[in-house]
């Protein structure tokens, strides 16, 4: 055998490998670019292939069916965006709200809770189309992406509780307790991501979404401090 007959046998099955994930990143950027102005529920499979450029064999290649795709898409939008909203997250539960001064505290509580919401509004602002699915699909009609999505904000809101427990003020706490308190960090910031996505990318309405973002951070954070009271 030759040298290029061997170098040819070598290269095949990567050559094959990246044809593969190339057709899967295409399918997975038709969907979201439909996905836009419309729900998964009503996604064709046929209108995914069309847009991606791919025949329906190669579609079942990749996926079982749309769920299936809507599922990935869920791992993609809050998987990889995994470490920027756990950062986020991180500064709003540590943002330093003091017992006596009812606000900042001298160790920059206002300060984290504005980079927290500042970091939320970057997300959008970066990843519009997956914050979109997020918010559309996370109450949405198809049940397999619902738990999804369910589940990996579970995920976060177990991360918070254990930063939360690392916190002074969290002795004395029991683990339900820390994890609801993390599920409102969680849900507030879905809540906010969808309004500042709602809000569009500038304007009054987005300053005043993050304003309403802040004091309710900052209204968390109160209630916290005197739960145990």
């Amino acid at each position: 055998m030759s040298h290029t007959a061997e170098t040819t046998q070598v290269r095949a099955p990567g050559v094959r490998q990246a044809q593969k994930l190339r057709t899967r990143r295409a399918l997975l950027d038709a969907a979201l670019a439909l996905l836009e102005e419309q729900s998964l529920s009503s996604l064709g499979l046929r209108e995914v292939t069309r847009a991606a450029g791919v025949t329906p064999a190669a579609f079942y290649r990749h996926f079982r069916d749309t769920a299936d795709l809507g599922v990935a898409l869920v791992d993609e939008a809050l998987g990889s965006l995994h470490t920027t909203i756990r950062t986020a997250l991180a500064a709003t539960v540590r943002d330093g709200t003091g017992p006596e001064d009812g606000g900042g505290g001298e160790d920059g509580g206002d300060e984290r809770i504005d980079a927290a919401v500042e970091l939320i509004d970057a997300l959008v602002r970066e990843y519009p189309a997956h914050v979109r699915f997020i918010a559309r699909e996370q109450h949405g009609g198809v049940t397999a992406v619902r738990a999804a999505i369910s589940g990996q904000l579970a995920l976060f809101g177990a991360e918070v509780a254990d930063t939360l427990a690392a916190v002074p003020e969290a002795a004395g706490w029991s683990r339900a307790d820390l994890l609801m308190l993390a599920g409102l960090y969680v849900d507030h910031m879905v809540m906010t991501a969808s309004a500042l996505l709602a809000a569009g990318p500038e304007g009054g309405t987005r300053a005043e979404v993050a304003r309403v973002a802040r004091r309710r951070m900052r209204l968390i954070s109160l209630g916290r401090r005197h739960w145990l009271d």
